[in-house]
Order: C-alpha cells, then structure tokens, then sequence
C-alpha cells in the first residue's frame, strides 16, 4: 500500500519546519550559492549549515555541483522558490489581519478608558 499524500505533504512540510532551511531556501530562490557564501547569511555554525544542507539534499529540494573545493548549491525546482513566495503572501495576509485586529482592541481600549476595564 502507497503512502497516502497528505502524509507525504506532512513530511515535506517537516523538512520546511527548520528556520536556517528555509533562510537556505530562500538565498537559493535568488541564486546558487557557495556554502561559504551562505554561512554568514543563514547565521549558524559550519557543521550546523552542513547537516541542513544535508536534510535538503535527502529531500532532493536542493542539488550540489562541485567546482574545485568549492560546492555550489541550487533548487532543484523552480517551485521551490515559488513555494516560498506563496508563503509570504499567505503570511502578510495573516500579518495584516492581526495588525487590523490589534488596531481594533487599541481603539476599544481608547473609547473604554482604562478604568471602565479595571486597568487603572
């Protein structure tokens, strides 16, 4: 029996689920990139960037290509970069409803006074 989608969607969003991967991902959308030059980018150890490094490459969202001792990495899929954007855009949706959200209990607070809510 195959291994249902969903839970296969589940796994790959799990290998998303890491903030130095995504910033990886992220700088690869842009470009390829030398693993030197990511490492002050992403922020993070030499040892650490290669074990995500790694977990991308298992994933196969991420593809090396060797140039002397240097290894560049880039997406494997244009879809990967798209991916991303679309998150973004989800994301400043969300942001701006929270913003709009929070812009309204200011505005109730100003017109209640904090007495009238056993603020003062």
């Amino acid at each position: 029996m195959s291994t249902p989608l969903y839970q296969l969607k589940a796994e790959f969003f799990k290998t998303l689920g890491h903030p130095a991967r995504i910033r990886v991902l992220e700088l690869l959308s842009e470009r390829e990139h030398a693993v030197s030059e990511m490492l002050p980018e992403v922020g993070i150890e030499p040892a650490h960037l290669s074990q995500q490094l790694a977990v991308l490459r298992r994933a196969n969202l991420v593809r090396t290509r060797k140039e002397g001792s240097t290894v560049h990495y880039s997406l494997t899929s244009p879809h990967v970069a798209e991916l991303l954007r679309v998150a973004r855009t989800i994301l400043s949706g969300v942001l701006a409803g929270q913003a709009g959200l929070l812009a309204d209990l200011r505005a109730a607070q100003e017109e209640t006074g904090p007495s009238r809510q056993g603020l003062s």
